[in-house]
C-alpha cells in the first residue's frame, strides 16, 4: 500500500507526522550507479557543497532532502554538468557513472546529459506539438532510421509516461496547451525519448495540484524498475513515499543518507531528527 499523505506544513516545534512506504522504503540492495566523492562547487567565492560523498544505487529512487539553501540542488546539476551552464561556478572532486569521471574533458556534456536525463520544478515543454516535443531528442542524436521507428518511440515513450491515453488522438497540437501535470509528464517522455540511464528530478511536483502530484509519484515508482532516479524534494511525505534511500543535506553538508524507512523512523543525526520533525526547515 502507498504511504499516507501528510503534505502539511511544519513551523515551531510542531511534530511532521510522516508514514513511510515500507514496501519500498528499505528494498533489496542494488548496483551503484553514480558514485560522488568529496564534491566541493563554489559560484564565485562563495562555497556551496562542502565534501559531499555519496552511492547512488541503480534502479532505486535517491531523495535528496533539507532546507532552501542546502545545496541539494546544487548536487543534483552536478552529476549532469549543468552546472557547466552558470558563469563563475566550480566543481571538485569526482563524480562517477558507471566507474566514469563524468568532468573528464573526454566526456561530451551533450552525450552526457542524454544519458542523465533533468526533469525541472516547473513544466518546460517546447514551443512544438507534442509529438515534436518527445521526438526532438531523437532527431538530435540520430536515435532513429525511418519515419515508423520515430512514431514507435514516440508512441512508447509517451506510454512510459502514462501519457499516451490523454494525447494519442492530439499529437500534433502543441505541447504548451497541455495542463500542467500533463506537461511534465510530456517533459519525462521526452526525457525517456532518448534512453537515459539516469532521471535527474529537481521539485518536479512543486508546480502541481495534489492530484497531478500523485500521478506523477505513481509514474516515478513505475520507472524506477528501469532507471535509477534522483529527485530533489521539499516534502518530506513525498521522500517517504517515492524512494529508497534519502540523503539529508544541511548548509552545504551531506549530514547522512541511507534506507528511507532508516532516515525517517531512526535517523543517526540529531540534525536529521530535528528537521524531519519540523524543529527547523
Amino acid at each position: 500500500m502507498p504511504a499516507q499523505r501528510d503534505d502539511s506544513q511544519a513551523h515551531g516545534s510542531a511534530p511532521v507526522h510522516i508514514t513511510v512506504d515500507r514496501a519500498h522504503a528499505g528494498g533489496p540492495q542494488h548496483a551503484i550507479k553514480i558514485r560522488a566523492r568529496d564534491v566541493n562547487v563554489f559560484y564565485g567565492d562563495k562555497q556551496a557543497l562542502f565534501d559531499v560523498s555519496l552511492d547512488v544505487p541503480e534502479k532505486a529512487v535517491t531523495a535528496l532532502i533539507g532546507p532552501s539553501g542546502c545545496g541539494k540542488s546544487t548536487f543534483l546539476r552536478c552529476i549532469n554538468r549543468m552546472n557547466d551552464t552558470i558563469p563563475g561556478a566550480t566543481v571538485r572532486g569526482r563524480i562517477e557513472l558507471d566507474g566514469e569521471d563524468v568532468n573528464d574533458r573526454a566526456i561530451d556534456p551533450v552525450i552526457l546529459r542524454a544519458r542523465v536525463g533533468m526533469v525541472f520544478q516547473k513544466p518546460n515543454p517546447f514551443p512544438k506539438t507534442i509529438f515534436e516535443n518527445v521526438a526532438y531528442g531523437a532527431r538530435i542524436h540520430g536515435l532513429t532510421t525511418s519515419k515508423s521507428e520515430l512514431e514507435a518511440l514516440v508512441e512508447t515513450s509517451l506510454k512510459k509516461a502514462g501519457l499516451w491515453g490523454e494525447v494519442a488522438d492530439r499529437l500534433h497540437q502543441p505541447g504548451t496547451g497541455l495542463s500542467g501535470g500533463q506537461q511534465q509528464r510530456l517533459v519525462i517522455a521526452r526525457a525517456i525519448a532518448v534512453s537515459p540511464e539516469v532521471i535527474l528530478m529537481d521539485e518536479p511536483c512543486s508546480a502541481l495540484d495534489p492530484i497531478a502530484t500523485a500521478r506523477i509519484e505513481e509514474l516515478i515508482d513505475e520507472l524506477r524498475n528501469q532507471y535509477c532516479i534522483v529527485i530533489v524534494t521539499h516534502s518530506m511525505a513525498q521522500a517517504a513515499r517515492v524512494s529508497q534511500k534519502t540523503a539529508f543535506f544541511h548548509l552545504g553538508k551531506l549530514v547522512e543518507a541511507g534506507p528511507t524507512g532508516e532516515i525517517f523512523t531512526n535517523p543517526r543525526d540529531s540534525r536529521t531528527q530535528d528537521y524531519i520533525t519540523g524543529r527547523f526547515g
